[in-house]
C-alpha cells in the first residue's frame, strides 16, 4: 500500500498533466478546478501509485526547476519494462538524461527529465521495505 505521495508543482500544470499521461503513462484521476489555467490539486495514477500535481503558487514554497535553476529531488518509479517505457518517453519528446542501462545493484533503469525539468528514474529496482 502506498503511503508516500509525491507533490510536484509546474508553471503550466495543465500541460504537465497531459504530457505526463502521454510520455510516462499516467492517468488523470482527479483535477480541481476542472478547467482554466490554474490547477489547485490533481491526482495522477500509474498502476497502483498516485502522484499529486498542481500549479506553482507563492504560498507553499514549492517551485518548478526552471524557477530554481535546479531540481531538488528525483522520483524513482518501478516499471516492468524500462526499455519499452523509455521508447514511449523518448517518442513523446522527453529529455533523456541517461538511456537504459543495467546497474551494479541489479536493476535496469533510465533517467529522464519531464517538460519542466523534474528528473525521473524509471526502472526495475524495488527497494526492500524491511
Amino acid at each position: 500500500m502506498q503511503t508516500i505521495f509525491p507533490i510536484l508543482r509546474y508553471n503550466d500544470a495543465r500541460a504537465a498533466i497531459r504530457w505526463l499521461c502521454q510520455a510516462f503513462g499516467f492517468v488523470e484521476v482527479f483535477c480541481t478546478p476542472e478547467d482554466g489555467p490554474f490547477v489547485r490539486h490533481a491526482r495522477l495514477r500509474l498502476d497502483e501509485n498516485i502522484i499529486m500535481v498542481g500549479s506553482v503558487r507563492p504560498d507553499d514554497g514549492i517551485a518548478s526547476p526552471p524557477v530554481l535553476g535546479a531540481a531538488t529531488q528525483m522520483l524513482a518509479v518501478y516499471v516492468e519494462d524500462p526499455d519499452a517505457h523509455f521508447e514511449r518517453a523518448r517518442t513523446a519528446g522527453a529529455r533523456i538524461l541517461y538511456p537504459p542501462k543495467d546497474t551494479d545493484f541489479g536493476s535496469r533503469e533510465y533517467h529522464v527529465a519531464d517538460l519542466e525539468g523534474h528528473p525521473w528514474t524509471f526502472g526495475t529496482f524495488r527497494p526492500p521495505t524491511e
